[in-house]
């Protein structure tokens, strides 16, 4: 039987000092890597895995970073690398504060064995944390379609555009390999344009009902830095949508909104972004249904004024 709740899913962390269970929906602070503003640890996190359509499996992976303020950057290399095989299976190389869930996939061949593992080993600030991911039973979820039956049917993830008749994205698989692609010079901000359609079903470990008290966004967006050289700015990071249709829970749902973002450096980029539903940050411990994808852009530096006159 599948199992999505916290209590079903947990890994094992392996520190210097010992081992600890860690939840894959909920990470506990741990006395020797206590959260912190600055300098703390980050934790490799797995959510679960699923099977694709053409046979291929794909494992589910967000992180813990400690650091309740800064942002750590750990480049590809021997602090941030997959084995066996490719060290770069698409991971981040830009760690936000706290926990973030699912915010890329590791696909593997349909003859990786039930037995067979990969491992994310990440250092920051000192301390290393390698992470295996394997096929058990007891990880196994359903990311695209939650697996128990609301009063109006099965939640799925929202629908995400970034042009209105552009490739849409749904389900937690962001991978640099669908990255849609965009370009930009440094300093002059770029817009970046969202269109989101959502069912308006939602999920919880519980199965309880949203709070009318409490009322959430049918759509909330989170655009960040995933992979780059230099800063990376957003006129607003969690741009509110604005309904197009809909708007209550059990009611189909389009918005759209626009942000902008300003790069420091010129270079390659990756920026990640989440959409959640009524259900939440990790769709509020069912592990569904949220988005992810990735959007590579090429910023040049600041052109030179042809015109420009001189001595």
């Amino acid at each position: 039987m599948k199992s999505q709740t916290a209590s079903g899913l947990l890994i094992m962390v392996a520190l210097a000092a010992g081992s600890v269970l860690v939840g894959a929906q909920t990470l506990t602070p741990m006395p020797q890597n206590p959260p912190r503003e600055f300098g703390a640890s980050i934790t490799p996190a797995f959510e679960g895995w699923y099977d694709n359509a053409d046979g291929t499996h794909s494992f589910l992976i967000g992180y813990y970073s400690r650091n309740t303020r800064a942002e750590v950057d750990v480049p590809i290399g021997p602090n941030n690398h997959f084995e066996p095989g490719e060290p770069d299976r698409g991971q981040p190389t830009h760690f936000l504060p706290s926990r973030r869930f699912g915010m890329f996939v590791v696909t593997v061949p349909k003859e990786f064995g039930r037995t067979q593992k990969i491992v994310w080993t990440l250092t920051a600030n000192g301390q290393t944390f390698s992470i295996p991911f394997s096929m058990q039973p007891d990880y196994n979820v359903s990311p695209f379609k939650s697996s128990e039956q609301g009063a109006h049917g099965y939640n799925t993830p929202p629908i995400v555009r970034f042009d209105p008749n552009g490739p849409t994205f749904t389900g937690p698989a962001a991978n640099p390999a669908s990255a849609i692609v965009r370009t930009a010079v440094v300093s002059e901000p770029m817009a970046l344009d969202f269109w989101a359609d959502d069912d308006g079903r939602y999920s919880t470990a519980t199965s309880a009902p949203i709070d009318p008290a409490k009322p959430r966004p049918p759509v909330t967006l989170v655009v960040s830095k995933y992979r780059g050289p230099g800063a990376v700015v957003f006129s607003d990071a969690r741009p509110k949508l604005e309904i197009l249709r809909g708007g209550k829970p059990d009611e189909s749902y389009s918005g759209q909104t626009t942000t902008t973002v300003t790069f420091g450096r010129p270079g390659d980029y990756l920026l990640h972004v989440t959409a959640n539903d009524y259900s939440g940050n990790g769709g509020g411990g069912s592990v569904c249904c949220w988005t992810t994808a990735l959007i590579k852009v090429a910023v040049k530096a600041v052109s030179p004024n042809p015109t420009g006159g001189g001595d």
